[in-house]
């Protein structure tokens, strides 16, 4: 997987008006990884792309009104297919982690990307999101210096008792073993 100008060369590219610049453009130090469905618990549809867009109908689902005036981004979606859909550059800040704080660092958006993983907290991520995930992470971590493997975290880990995402569904013990 190649990274060209701060864009992943193999994925779809969906661009979010929901980022600015970081304060520290080569601050890149930490991966966060995130679940999301839409509506909750189904997959496979636009919404996120909607939603990471400020275009979601909030007539389309009653969950949606709660929602539709958010202005969030993560930098990459790793659908339940493998496929991936990249939002933010990665020298840009997204909004994927609101008030958080990592290793006594707050506002975790100035320094992390945000991967999103098609799904929800208790149902299992599917095989090729844990190789496409892999994948992704084992490229950043090669392209950008300040990442690391013991620099990956969940939302639930920089934004606790806020967040439960991606929640017990994952599994990080696969996860390392594949980025071995």
């Amino acid at each position: 997987m190649d990274i060209k100008q701060h864009w992943l060369a193999d994925a779809a590219r969906i661009v979010s008006p929901n980022y600015d610049e970081r304060p520290d453009p080569s601050d890149i130090s930490l991966v966060v990884i995130h679940c999301i469905s839409l509506p909750p618990g189904e997959f496979g549809n636009a919404y996120i792309d909607q939603l990471f867009c400020n275009q979601l109908d909030p007539d389309g689902h009653p969950y949606f009104k709660e929602i539709y005036q958010l202005k969030v981004s993560a930098h990459v979606l790793v659908k339940r297919d493998g496929a991936c859909v990249q939002y933010v550059p990665f020298d840009r800040r997204a909004w994927h982690a609101g008030q958080s704080s990592y290793q006594g660092r707050d506002r975790c958006n100035d320094f992390s990307i945000g991967i999103e993983l098609e799904g929800t907290e208790l149902v299992a991520y599917t095989d090729r999101q844990y190789q496409r995930l892999s994948t992704l992470i084992r490229a950043l971590l090669a392209h950008y210096p300040g990442l690391s493997k013991q620099r990956i975290a969940a939302h639930s880990d920089i934004a606790p008792g806020r967040k439960t995402d991606p929640g017990p569904s994952f599994d990080w013990r696969r996860l390392y073993r594949l980025l071995e």
